[in-house]
Formats: C-alpha cells, structure tokens, sequence
C-alpha cells in the first residue's frame, strides 16, 4: 500500500534502530545507469561475457576495455545526490545504524556515512590479483590494459564478479545489522536479488517494519508496511526535515 509522508514520518520517528538497504536507484539521480532494467548497462552488453568471473580470468584487458574503463569514466564524474546526503544527516542524528547497499560505487561514504556495508563490494577500490595491494580508483591510469600492480599482478576492482560468492565477513555484517533493526527502509531497489532480497523478509521476520522508497511499486511492496512512492532524491531529505 501506499504510504503519505506523514505516515512514514509517524513510523520512523518512532524508530531508532533504522537500516536503509539501498541499490541502483539512489544513485541514479547522480548519473549513474542501474545494471538492469531500462537504461540499464545489461541492455548494451551480455553480463556473462564481460562481468563474470571467468570473462576476467580469460581476457583482463577486454573486459577493463569494453566494461570497466566504462565505469570508471561513469563514477570519476558522479557525486552523491541529496538522498545520500540525507542518509548521512539521519545518521548523524543517531538513529541510522547503517547502510547495506549493493551499489559499489561509494557514494554513501563519499557523502560521509560511516557504517556502510557493501554487499557487491566496491568499484572505488582497485586490488591486485596477485600481491593483494589496494588503491583507490582516482590512482588508477588506463594508459595499460589491463592496468599493473607493481609486483607484476593484473589489478582488478574490489567488487563482486558474477561467479564470486559474497564475502562471509561481509554477510555476517549485513544480517547483524538487519537483526538489530526496527526500522529498514528499502531505498532505490526492487530487492530481488538474492541473496540481499533475503534481508527485508530477515527484518520484518524479527520484528522490524519495513518502508520502500522506490519510484513504482515492486515485488518487495505487498510483504513491507508500505511503500513511499517516488525519488530518493525529493523524498529523503523531506522525510529528514520532518524529523529534526
């Protein structure tokens, strides 16, 4: 059902142990496609050929070509929009646990969130395959395909490939953070794909109530207690002005 401001405003002050799940939709105001749907990367390139696991094995230098050098010049332009800045205030104010996203373009934590778990890893991050060295994606030159470590070693982003498992560390984080809530809101994604959909259902099985920010209707809408519809970006920081 659909929610009024005031009623999501009644919910969450009331609430505060709040946990926002966010995906490709709040980052979308800030210039970056979703992977699917429409206008979505997937519609221009095949995911298994160049964002699987063993595509990057095969060919590093393809894949940075065709699908990562893509990405880079995407996130090197964006900035977080008012929703994440929204989200940082809210937690700023104590009530925002933390943020389970599975964007990987670090945009929550460029706008200064703290407690970020990122479930598909994170694209603002570069690691060697081979010495397992970090460095953030503005030190990284594409003059060389695939770019080098030092050691040698072929550098690849700090994300999740299709082909990879969710790191356990990373698992354990997101399902203590969606225990401990009474309050998750589901900003910017349909939640359908697992196993990060499994957390809204977690949530509410332990008692938490559960509030999607989604521009439509999605699957996730009939099983939570409601759904604000609209952007992120108008929505949050009205929602945050109510509160304080």
């Amino acid at each position: 059902m659909n929610l009024s401001m005031e009623e999501v405003f009644a919910i969450t002050n009331r609430s505060h142990r709040i946990v926002a799940l966010t995906g490709a939709g709040i980052s979308v105001e800030s210039g970056i496609p979703p992977f699917r749907g429409k206008g979505g990367l997937w519609e221009t390139m095949n995911p298994m050929e160049f964002a699987h696991i063993r595509s990057f094995r095969k060919d590093p230098a393809r894949v940075w070509d065709i699908l990562l050098r893509t990405m880079k010049d995407t996130l090197d332009k964006a900035r977080p929009n008012p929703a994440h800045e929204a989200l940082f205030q809210l937690e700023q104010t104590g009530r925002l646990q933390g943020i389970i996203t599975q964007n990987i373009d670090g945009l929550h934590q460029a706008a200064g969130n703290r407690c970020v778990v990122e479930f598909h890893g994170s694209f603002a991050k570069i690691r060697c395959t081979k010495c397992d060295r970090t460095l953030g994606i503005q030190q990284l030159s594409l003059t060389q395909l695939p770019p080098l470590c030092a050691c040698g070693g072929v550098l690849r982003p700090d994300c999740v490939f299709f082909g990879e498992n969710i790191p356990e560390e990373t698992m354990i984080k997101a399902r203590e953070l969606t225990l401990s809530c009474d309050l998750m809101l589901v900003v910017g994604t349909s939640a359908e794909v697992w196993p990060a959909a499994e957390l809204p259902h977690m949530a509410k099985a332990a008692g938490a109530r559960i509030i999607e920010i989604n521009p439509e209707p999605t699957s996730l809408t009939l099983h939570s207690d409601g759904l604000l519809q609209g952007q992120a970006g108008r929505l949050l920081p009205k929602l945050l002005a109510m509160m304080t």
